[in-house]
């Protein structure tokens, strides 16, 4: 049987709408993109899910290995009674970490897809008895508004995966901003983020051996396929992700090898050989870049912890 848990469907609009919408401004632009909060339908969650066991992607046991020696540290911090907010909850993996450590009354998770967030809070309920579940389902991405009856004195939001770096920075700086208005004063985030480091190991990351990320970059078309009025294929695309060091980040491509015409929502687009549709960028950060880029947001930088190979962090910033 369900478990209990307080649901709250907060889109502003239906994702086919949402979908459909900005596919189509994206194609028709110079050059094509598409967004990345499309990736995530119950296919593409699942393979997320997959890329983050495979032996090239350091993101995931690197954050989570941090987390498991920091925990006590944030617990000190945050001081106790927090309450937590999970942004991109998927399978709330990492964040049991905190909740076993902070033992909060009360947990918000907050994410796109309502499949997999409906079905990982409902473990999260099962497995915490004692805790109050919510699940809001909204696209915290451009706007951010917690339930009406969901209320913390001591709210501490958790976005961890560095999900911050699919913004580019002037976006991080706004997002952090709307958090900023969203939290008390002394209000706090622990925040993933991924660091600068070598190329090869950048790279590999993003074009692991199974091709894991490339099947999760082309599900984006199959979504469009399935979800939209389309005759796109995506076998007739090929992944490609790369590390542009001059504005220091990640991007994830499909090329077109060959001439083509798609066609989405009666409108015709066309490719040239070699073309690409933009899918997404991974911003990398310094230490001290990102506590600036939080310094620019309100926030004072409370707490930062890496590993020993000093891939990824882990950041604790308070609203001022």
């Amino acid at each position: 049987m369900a478990l209990a848990i307080h649901f709250h469907d907060q889109l502003q609009q239906p994702h086919e709408a949402s979908l459909r919408d900005e596919t189509l401004a994206g194609f028709a632009a110079t050059p094509k993109w598409a967004s990345p909060k499309f990736f995530y339908d119950r296919r593409g969650s699942e393979l997320f899910e997959q890329i983050c066991r495979q032996p090239e992607y350091y993101i995931t046991r690197t954050e989570e290995q941090i987390l498991a020696e920091a925990a006590n540290d944030i617990l000190d911090i945050a001081g106790p009674h927090s309450d937590l907010i999970e942004l991109g909850s998927g399978a709330s993996r990492k964040v049991r970490l905190l909740l076993e450590a902070l033992h909060p009354t009360s947990y918000l998770g907050i994410d796109i897809s309502e499949d997999f967030l409906l079905s990982s809070t409902q473990r999260l309920a099962a497995d915490y008895p004692w805790l109050e579940v919510h699940a809001a389902c909204t696209d915290f991405s451009h706007e951010l508004n917690l339930p009406d009856d969901f209320s913390s004195e001591h709210p501490l939001v958790f976005f961890p995966g560095s999900s911050i770096g699919n913004f580019t920075p002037a976006e991080a700086a706004a997002f952090l901003q709307r958090l900023h208005d969203v939290l008390p004063a002394g209000g706090g985030l622990v925040i993933g983020v991924d660091l600068v480091k070598d190329r090869a190991v950048l790279e590999a990351a993003y074009n692991d051996r199974a091709h894991v990320t490339a099947a999760f970059n082309l599900n984006l078309l199959q979504r469009i396929r399935n979800e939209l009025d389309s005759d796109i294929d995506p076998s007739r695309f090929v992944h490609r992700a790369f590390f542009n060091e001059g504005e220091s980040r990640i991007e994830m491509h499909l090329i077109s090898p060959e001439a083509q015409d798609v066609t989405i929502e009666g409108r015709r687009f066309h490719f040239d050989a070699g073309e690409s549709l933009h899918t997404e960028n991974s911003y990398k950060y310094t230490l001290d870049s990102f506590a600036a880029l939080a310094d620019s947001a309100g926030f004072n930088c409370r707490g930062q912890w890496t590993d020993p190979r000093g891939l990824f962090s882990v950041n604790y910033l308070q609203r001022r």
